[in-house]
């Protein structure tokens, strides 16, 4: 009888990943699903047929073509370029596996229009979300945010990043209320209005996170399995 150092149950994201780093560490993984699918709750479900099948609705109708042709993802989801998914990625190898699409643009919407979203000084100073003098702050916070680094009390500016909070962190630079709140959705992805009377630690690391990723790709920090978020169990999986 085979024997195997670990079983892993299920195929979502976080048992496929930990199958790959235990399988590149030696250990050898027996992994199974009862699925006929990789991802569990974020799968890629193709044919589309499996996808009305699970959620047992007659269909689909002729007039969406064949089946095989669509890739329908449960969760889908933006990662970013330079985050912590990605080096897991790198080190996992994983990427031999899969292709990926830099997603086109980030963008807000707001007064009826759409605006991209600015992370750099040259975004910052074409930018219609903002007047001449807020241009100047963002790009100020920018640059300490980008010059950041958290071992290093110099680079601080005066700021304490466990106490301050963000709130203070924005009214040390005067920003305004409309640039508060693009750089606390738009680019920290703060999901509310909390994180303002947090220490502004976190909300530093994902400014800088957000415009490095950026500087990847020059017009867009996130990526995007090119057939579907179900790809990245399945790479791990493999």
């Amino acid at each position: 009888m085979q024997e195997y150092d670990i079983i892993v149950l299920g195929t979502g994201l976080k048992e496929c990943v930990l199958s790959g780093l235990m399988s590149l560490s030696g250990k050898k993984v027996l992994h199974i699903d009862k699925n006929p699918y990789y991802g569990g709750e974020s799968a890629s479900i193709s044919p589309l047929e499996e996808l009305y099948r699970r959620f047992k609705v007659h269909g689909p109708p002729k007039s969406m073509g064949r089946g095989k042709e669509w890739n329908v993802d449960l969760i889908p989801k933006f990662f970013l370029a330079t985050g912590e998914l990605v080096k897991i990625l790198l080190h996992t190898e994983v990427t031999r596996y899969m292709d990926f699409k830099v997603v086109e643009g980030s963008y807000v919407y707001k007064a009826g229009k759409l605006h991209k979203v600015p992370a750099t000084e040259e975004d910052a100073q074409t930018s219609d979300l903002m007047g001449m003098f807020d241009k100047r702050r963002f790009r100020k916070l920018l640059n300490f945010v980008l010059n950041f680094e958290s071992r290093n009390p110099r680079t601080h500016q005066d700021v304490d990043p466990e106490k301050t909070t963000t709130r203070e962190l924005f009214s040390r630079f005067d920003l305004g209320q409309d640039v508060i709140d693009f750089t606390g959705h738009a680019i920290a992805l703060h999901c509310n209005e909390s994180y303002l009377d947090q220490p502004c630690l976190d909300t530093i690391n994902r400014i800088k996170l957000y415009c490095e990723s950026l500087s990847r790709h020059n017009f867009s920090p996130y990526l995007y399995p090119l057939y579907g978020q179900g790809e990245l169990p399945q790479g791990f999986a493999r």
